[in-house]
């Protein structure tokens, strides 16, 4: 009976994929999110639909999400680990869009604690090859006014410590001292921007052939629609390779490197998370290790009585 059943049932064809599209859009475009998490959550959203469709023998739409319970999301893991390979951290990421993607339908997660993943600090760029990023990557562009864009965008990810999402999402309009940024969940906050940042995005403005109209975005393609977050890690990409710098030299180290030169000047906790958007202080406290393991760096490199150790022999 359940085979003629399961057989009789179209595993593929689900309510809740339209509803998985619209998830994508939500996390675009309120809740600001990078194309590549729009797509990875998006895509994930669709393997749990074919999973619970075939595990259930049923058509999957909103109230069937209401009902998946701690026993099949562990199941689905199971599977995607099977399937995939993935370590702790993929794992994570996988129950974090699933969570995600439960809430925006309307349903409660059932609870579940996720793998454990050991938090590694950021690792962030040094100040003289922040600048030396943004400058090759201007150096290599195919034209004046893309030179100046590439500049702006990348001294704005160092000098203001944005997500590149967020950079991209900045409207067209008059710049003072500050400039208001929408984070991740749609929160506003207010950035200072640095005479040097304002400078560069001032002179892509003047160079930019497309039209900057107040409200639309204004960081702009090289055919005039908005600027895409892949363009500009294409360039940082390109610039590393040029510069010798490591692969981790990406538009989110520079908001790490930001963060943790910040630290360093002395800069605490609490301005610090303001100036990144984090929700909670506990995301921010990562950047005092990154902090204290330059310090140590500098000691064992330059203190005349390091020898190589931290602490002398009792």
């Amino acid at each position: 009976m359940a085979a003629a059943l399961k057989a009789a049932t179209p595993l593929d064809d689900h309510p809740a994929r339209a509803l998985a599209a619209a998830f994508g859009d939500h996390l675009a475009v309120r809740e600001v999110r990078s194309v590549h998490t729009a797509r990875a959550y998006v895509a994930t959203a669709h393997r749990l639909i074919g999973f619970l469709g075939r595990h259930r023998a049923q058509a999957i739409d909103a109230a069937a999400l209401a009902t998946v319970d701690a026993g099949e999301l562990r199941a689905y893991l199971a599977q995607r680990r099977g399937e995939a390979n993935l370590a702790n951290a993929s794992a994570a990421r996988e129950l974090s869009a699933v969570r995600a993607f439960l809430h925006y339908a309307g349903a409660a997660p059932p609870r579940l604690r996720g793998p454990r993943v050991k938090r590694g600090a950021p690792r962030p760029v040094a100040p003289a090859d922040a600048i030396a990023l943004a400058h090759d990557a201007a150096d290599a562009a195919a034209e004046p006014w893309i030179a100046a864009r590439d500049l702006a965008v990348l001294l704005l990810l160092y000098g203001a410590g944005l997500r590149v999402g967020e950079a991209m999402a900045i409207p067209a309009g008059p710049l003072g001292e500050t400039i208001a940024v929408m984070g991740k969940g749609g929160k506003a906050r207010v950035v200072p921007l640095l005479p040097v940042v304002r400078d560069a995005i001032e002179d892509y403005r003047a160079s930019c052939p497309w039209p900057l109209v107040a409200g639309r975005p204004l960081f702009r393609g090289a055919k005039g629609g908005p600027l895409s977050a892949d363009i500009v890690r294409k360039a940082v990409r390109g610039a590393r390779a040029r510069l010798g710098l490591p692969d981790r030299t990406s538009p989110h180290a520079l908001r790490h490197s930001f963060a943790t030169h910040l630290l360093a000047r002395g800069a605490d906790l609490r301005q610090l998370q303001e100036l990144l958007g984090h929700a909670s202080l506990s995301s921010t406290q990562i950047y005092t290790g990154v902090d204290a393991a330059h310090l140590l760096d500098v000691y064992r490199t330059a203190h005349p009585r390091a020898s190589g150790k931290i602490f002398p022999p009792a």
